[in-house]
C-alpha cells in the first residue's frame, strides 16, 4: 500500500509535459535514455512525471536552451549538483554531532568511553532511602566509638 506522502503526489503524463513546457515528446524520451530524467511509471508502463522530475526538466531546459550547454555538460552538471546536495547533508549531519559534542564537553560529559548510548533527558535524584541512611549513621557511630577506645 502506497504511503500517504506518495498518494498525494501529483503525475502529469507526457503528452501534457511535452505541450506545457514545448518540447516534443520525443527529446523527453531521449532526456530518460541519457539518464538525465528518471519519470515514475503507471502500471501500464506509461510515463508519469511529477514535481521532482518537473523541476528537474526546468533545470535541463534552462542549462540547453539558454546556456547553450549539451547533454553531456548537462548530465555532469547534475550529477555534480547532487553531490553537492549529499556533501551539504553531510556537513549538516556533521555540524549537529560537532554541536553536541561541545555541549557535552561544556556539561562535562564524557560519551566517547560510554559502553551502552545515554539518551539526553534530565536526571532524576533517587535520593537515599530511609534504611540506607540509618546504616550510615550507625557506621558513623562505630567509627566515633572505635576511635574513643584508641
Amino acid at each position: 500500500m502506497p504511503r500517504k506522502s506518495e498518494r498525494r503526489r501529483r503525475y502529469v503524463m507526457i503528452s501534457v509535459v511535452a505541450e506545457r513546457y514545448d518540447i516534443h515528446p520525443q527529446t523527453l524520451r531521449l532526456y530518460e535514455r541519457e539518464g538525465l530524467l528518471q519519470p515514475a511509471r503507471s502500471a501500464g508502463n506509461t510515463r508519469l512525471y511529477d514535481d521532482d522530475a518537473l523541476r528537474r526538466l526546468e533545470l535541463i531546459l534552462t542549462l540547453t536552451r539558454d546556456m547553450g550547454v549539451n547533454l553531456a555538460g548537462v548530465d555532469v552538471i547534475l550529477r555534480l549538483r547532487e553531490q553537492l546536495d549529499r556533501l551539504q547533508e553531510d556537513r549538516d549531519r556533521l555540524m549537529q554531532q560537532l554541536e553536541i559534542e561541545l555541549r557535552d564537553r561544556q556539561a562535562g560529559i564524557v560519551r566517547q568511553h560510554a559502553l551502552v548510548r545515554i539518551d539526553r533527558g534530565t536526571l532524576v535524584s533517587l535520593g537515599t532511602t530511609r534504611s540506607s541512611e540509618a546504616e550510615g549513621a550507625q557506621r558513623a557511630r562505630r567509627r566515633g566509638s572505635s576511635r574513643d577506645r584508641d
